[in-house]
């Protein structure tokens, strides 16, 4: 599946360098059933554009162009790695399970996980990606020097907010022999707690109802704004 599909947007051709990727109005929740959300896409939108020029400013190569419209950004065509991978910063229900703690509790030093497919079952390991020529052991040294600095970025943009960044999910592929970061910055790539119990977020891997990711989006958009 490609990622404008599994992020819920649709891609039309401009340029055979620009695509123009328009994010739509619902996700798919952890049961897998399609929810419709009011405005889903313009916030998604206005998020990854902010996140993209944003972390562009620390020097993070994207391929990120410009915002396209309310619902559309136009991104460089890129040849995408087939693997998705997750930073994760505090202990998950799974790595809480296997390693015997508290669900939700800050790890020392993230983890980078990598999924191939959509399925829970997806977890694969360096070793997967070279043998399976996913890409190469020189390309996967290098997105993994990205993902931190890109953990390092959005975790201290969050924190400074009071904002604890407990998971991202991002994505690369390649354009002119350059490695950049492709996929978005939606509210289901970024989950976070408020250290603020006043605030009352919906836990960021349970959001089941449209009024729950209106919230949740909703409170990722006040922090970027500054309100």
């Amino acid at each position: 599946m490609t990622a404008e599909k599994k992020n819920n947007s649709k891609a039309s051709e401009t340029s055979p360098d620009i695509k123009i990727i328009e994010y739509h109005d619902y996700f798919i929740n952890q049961k897998n059933k399609k929810v419709n959300s009011k405005n889903l896409g313009e916030k998604t939108a206005e998020l990854t554009s902010y996140f993209f020029e944003y972390v562009n400013g620390y020097n993070i190569a994207s391929a990120y162009v410009r915002r396209d419209g309310k619902k559309s950004i136009a991104f460089n065509t890129v040849q995408e790695f087939p693997f998705i991978i997750k930073i994760i910063n505090a202990a998950d229900t799974r790595t809480a399970k296997i390693f015997s703690v508290k669900n939700g509790s800050t790890l020392q030093l993230p983890i980078i996980e990598y999924h191939y497919g959509h399925s829970k079952e997806s977890v694969i390991g360096e070793s997967h990606i070279i043998s399976f020529d996913l890409c190469t052991y020189d390309e996967l040294k290098f997105i993994n020097r990205v993902c931190s600095k890109l953990n390092a970025i959005v975790k201290s943009f969050f924190e400074r907010r009071n904002v604890s960044l407990l998971e991202l999910t991002c994505r690369f592929g390649k354009f002119e022999g350059k490695i950049l970061l492709i996929d978005n910055f939606s509210p289901q790539s970024i989950k976070i707690a408020s250290n603020n119990s006043s605030d009352r977020l919906p836990d960021a891997y349970k959001i089941e109802t449209a009024a729950q990711m209106n919230k949740y989006s909703d409170f990722l958009l006040k922090l970027i704004k500054g309100e």
